[in-house]
């Protein structure tokens, strides 16, 4: 039995939610490791590239998201950047790295446990799905192509499609009038409590935070709390 009836449309965000972005990013940058023979240019230990390429990753989406620098600067500099690291100073491999990264990571196909299994159940309970993402438009759509997802969503709300990025209230607003969707019938379900959850919540609508990374409840900064919170995919259905 589900405790909201209310709802009857779900906005999923994409990347750390259902698609396991840190998995295939991984993957992909082992692939251009290999491929580009980088251990050969000076880089002997993969997992500390790859531990600097993400915290250089999430520094540039950050100021991304805060208007600071365009999608082309962050695509680049992540890579320029991570080679730094390493002494490496070579314009053409970052360019190269990074071509190849966006050409890659799209066809990586490995989602969060339940991710399929949740979206049967969903579509079965006639639920309306839907897709709010801060991934771009051609690599977002790409994604759900080759991981299976794409026939479950009738709406795919993307940062570059809307002209706006969560937690901006202007993205949820686009999204729920292509929807055609209520704020009394819509809750956003996402990871990440800075953009998804407090994002939906000053527009209006109820939120489930997804907390893949541990077992405890976490507050947004004001304190409070999401509307529910559940710490893995399979939890949803306690929910809906």
């Amino acid at each position: 039995m589900s405790l909201h009836t209310s709802y009857k449309h779900l906005f999923f965000d994409l990347d750390h939610t259902l698609w396991d972005f840190e998995a295939n990013a991984k993957a992909t940058l082992w692939h251009l490791y290999q491929d580009l023979k980088l251990e050969e240019r000076g880089i002997h230990d993969f997992e500390l590239f790859h531990r600097n390429y993400l915290v250089h990753n999430e520094k540039l989406w950050d100021r991304y998201r805060n208007g600071y620098i365009k999608q082309d600067e962050l695509r680049i500099k992540r890579m320029r950047l991570s080679l730094l690291d390493f002494k490496i100073a070579d314009e053409s491999l970052a360019e190269a790295m990074s071509t190849q990264f966006l050409a890659l990571l799209p066809s990586r196909t490995l989602l969060f446990p339940y991710a399929l299994e949740l979206m049967n159940y969903l579509t079965q309970k006639n639920y309306q799905l839907h897709l709010i993402t801060n991934g771009f438009e051609k690599t977002q759509h790409s994604k759900l192509l080759h991981s299976g997802l794409q026939p479950f969503f009738s709406a795919v709300i993307t940062s570059e499609g809307a002209g706006s990025l969560k937690p901006k209230k202007e993205i949820f607003e686009y999204a729920l009038t292509i929807a055609k969707a209520k704020k009394e019938e819509s809750v956003m379900i996402g990871d990440t409590l800075e953009v998804d959850i407090l994002g939906a919540r000053n527009y209006g609508i109820d939120q489930i935070h997804v907390n893949h990374l541990n077992q405890n409840r976490e507050s947004l900064p004001d304190g409070s709390y999401p509307t529910h919170t559940v710490f893995s995919l399979e939890e949803l259905k306690r929910i809906l």
